[in-house]
């Protein structure tokens, strides 16, 4: 029983540690952002910020704000690839997982991602609309 209880301990520290780090999701459709961010909170994610807007997203990004960008490949001004390359110039240990509802364009990933050769070898990939516990799943192999 001593053992379980451990287990048990640091599971929940573990799953605690998890849900304290800071997210950024960055989609231009303020339905989709604030959605994400009160299922994310929902689910105890403490730190989940929105951005609407790649340009300003990228004018603020600081190295070491955040853990995870959750981020819209199709956007307006600046694709979600694009915003990807300038933060990795930014901060290289920042995790991503892309959103998008369209067709993968797979030419644009290979550019992103040279040596990948399929998209399981990217990552976190989501393909929306996405149900709460699969963000939830992708969300935590990342920050795992």
């Amino acid at each position: 029983m001593g053992l379980r209880l451990y287990e048990e301990r640091l599971w929940s520290s573990y799953n605690m540690t998890d849900k304290k780090k800071r997210i950024l999701i960055v989609d231009d459709v303020p339905d989709i952002t604030s959605s994400f961010q009160n299922a994310l909170r929902d689910k105890g994610f403490e730190q989940v910020d929105t951005v609407n807007n790649p340009v300003l997203t990228l004018k603020n990004f600081r190295a070491g704000s955040y853990d995870l960008l959750i981020i819209d490949i199709v956007m307006p001004e600046m694709d979600g690839f694009e915003l990807y390359e300038e933060i990795r110039k930014i901060d290289t240990k920042v995790k991503v997982c892309f959103i998008t509802a369209y067709e993968v364009n797979y030419q644009a990933l290979r550019a992103v991602f040279p040596a990948a050769t399929t998209t399981d070898d990217i990552g976190c990939f989501i393909r929306k609309p996405i149900d709460v516990d699969d963000l939830i799943k992708h969300i935590e192999a990342e920050l795992g």
